[in-house]
């Protein structure tokens, strides 16, 4: 009986260990399961991955847009344009002692040579959708010129205006070859490969916020019209999206229902007698008939080299120019790094980005040869438009430098919309130069943010290309009238805030973060060289290739 009480209770044992056994195995079972709860939850709870093309662009570098959309679209980049091509010659050309006869006629010849400058980019130069335009760079060395005792001492305001514009055209025509030089020796190129992803992000924000005193100060000149627009673009452009989603690509077309209806807002203002007891200075930025150009525009008119004379030559003029255009390629390459971005391209090969910079020397030469006032540069608000419309097509931008071209030559119809008042082209650029900005915040994925280096090298450009462009802006306000040209080059230079937190970043970064590998990844250097040599990304091909297989005769390294 004990033997059998014994096994029995050892089988009574047995299988309470078994039933035990089994239990373990349940929950065994139950924390695998809360162990893949816990994988799931952990991978739901990951960072954003790191992306090499910009993901949800509708439309990129090679795709073209329905015709109708391309159309309407090219016609937004035309309307931005205007802003700067506008602006320039109302600074400057009263100064040369010209009138809305000479000002219509320098619009109509920059807006020209805009349109080719952008055909020729497109086709030959990046092959990024970048729009070509004047360069508000240029207004230092073109208003010293403006001021020479010689030209002072002319009385007739007609034969100032002369003289001194073919002044303008010799220094611009001799800082052209100091870009040509840079691009296509390859100059341009072996600086752009010492580029890092943390370096490059100084260059893009700042190409951007460097303009910011052509967006809200130019847009408070006239307040009761900037500000609507500014709101109205915003809500078009962001809400009303989401509140309306039957509405299908309203934000892609903001640009145009938003300018046109405070267009007419400011028509009506100006119709109804509101600015006629204003001050000169209002009236010229809020009213819509005051920049004279319907009436002295000609019907059709086909701007043409020299059309103001054989230039004339200043050694001290030219160096100055040439200042100027150092400090727009630094401004340009930031602008073809953001159109990259926002056409779904990979990062821009430095041999393409010196390709491009040649292009630019013979848009600036182009500029001299006609009479332009200033150099050329890519465009930076026509950057922002790519990503407020998520359409980076190269054939929209070709459509708009065709639009360029058209309104130039027929110029009443393109004086009418020359009319627009400048605030409302400002508040356009408080969004679209914010664009362009987070296009160089966006390479910051690519950086170590958690290195105490990186964070030194990017807080100390950011904040000296705040500080330092401050300093000089107060020295010239002070001393313009008295500098001279080697004061001019140095002004033009350091008070650019892309060119300074360029320059600080590049020589930081240089020195500090490739003395081993370890600092060389926490800027992204290893991944970053396989972008360095064209042949290194089987991706160049598809967006930076030239056309006709001329590959073959100009090859990119």
């Amino acid at each position: 009986m004990a033997q059998t009480g014994s096994g029995g209770t050892e089988k009574k044992n047995s299988g309470e260990n078994v039933n035990n056994g089994g239990g373990n195995k349940k929950k065994a079972e139950e924390n695998g399961n809360n162990g893949g709860g816990n994988k799931k939850k952990a991978e739901e709870l990951q960072p954003q991955p790191v992306k090499e093309q910009l993901p949800g662009v509708q439309y990129c570098v090679n795709s073209p847009p329905p015709w109708p959309e391309a159309i309407l679209l090219g016609f937004q980049h035309y309307l931005l344009t205007l802003g700067i091509t506008i602006l320039i010659p109302s600074i400057l050309v009263p100064q040369m002692g010209g009138g809305n006869v000479e000002k219509a006629r320098v619009i109509q010849t920059t807006l020209f040579v805009s349109g080719l400058n952008t055909l020729l980019q497109s086709l030959f130069g990046t092959r990024l959708p970048t729009v070509v335009s004047a360069s508000y760079t240029y207004i230092i060395p073109t208003t010293s010129i403006i001021i020479a005792r010689r030209y002072n001492a002319i009385s007739d305001p007609e034969e100032k205006f002369t003289q001194t514009m073919r002044g303008i055209q010799g220094a611009l025509i001799i800082a052209s070859f100091f870009q040509i030089f840079m691009g296509f020796l390859g100059l341009w190129r072996n600086v752009v490969r010492l580029f890092s992803p943390l370096s490059v992000v100084p260059i893009i924000t700042f190409a951007g916020l460097g303009l910011y005193h052509l967006g809200f100060p130019m847009l408070a000149k006239c307040v009761e019209v900037g500000l609507p627009e500014l709101i109205i673009f915003v809500f078009i452009s962001q809400y009303l999206p989401l509140i309306q989603t039957k509405i299908k690509r309203c934000d892609r077309f903001s640009v145009l229902p938003s300018v046109f209806l405070v267009w007419l807002y400011a028509q009506i203002l100006t119709s109804s007698g509101a600015y006629n007891n204003k001050s000169i200075n209002t009236q010229i930025s809020c009213r819509t008939d005051r920049a004279g150009l319907v009436s002295a525009a000609p019907w059709i008119y086909i701007p043409y080299p020299f059309q103001w004379g054989s230039p004339t030559f200043d050694a001290g003029e030219a160096f100055a120019m040439m200042a100027a255009s150092f400090v727009c390629i630094f401004e340009s390459t930031g602008a073809f790094f953001a159109t990259a971005r926002y056409g779904c391209a990979t990062p821009v090969p430095p041999s393409v980005i010196s390709r491009g910079v040649g292009w630019l020397g013979f848009g600036g030469l182009f500029n001299g040869l006609f009479g332009c006032l200033t150099g050329s540069t890519a465009s930076l608000e026509n950057a922002g438009v790519l990503a407020l419309t998520r359409v980076g097509s190269r054939q929209v931008i070709q459509l708009s430098a065709l639009f360029m071209i058209f309104f130039s030559v027929f110029g009443k119809f393109g004086a009418i919309f020359a009319s627009i008042p400048l605030p409302i082209v400002a508040a356009l650029y408080c969004v679209l130069f914010g664009y362009v900005a987070s296009a160089g915040l966006g390479f910051l994925q690519f950086c170590n943010l958690n290195s105490f280096r990186t964070k030194f090298i990017l807080g100390f450009s950011f904040f000296m290309g705040i500080s330092v462009p401050q300093y000089f802006r107060e020295y010239y306000s002070k001393h313009h009238n008295s500098a001279g040209w080697f004061s001019d080059m140095v002004t033009v230079i350091f008070m650019s805030h892309t060119t300074v937190a360029a320059l600080v970043a590049l020589i930081l970064e240089s020195t500090l973060s490739r003395e081993n590998d370890s600092t060389r990844q926490d800027t992204s250097l290893h991944w970053w060289q396989k972008f360095s040599l064209y042949a290194s990304d089987v991706r160049s091909d598809e967006f930076y290739a030239l056309p006709c297989g001329l590959d073959k005769f100009f090859p990119a390294v």
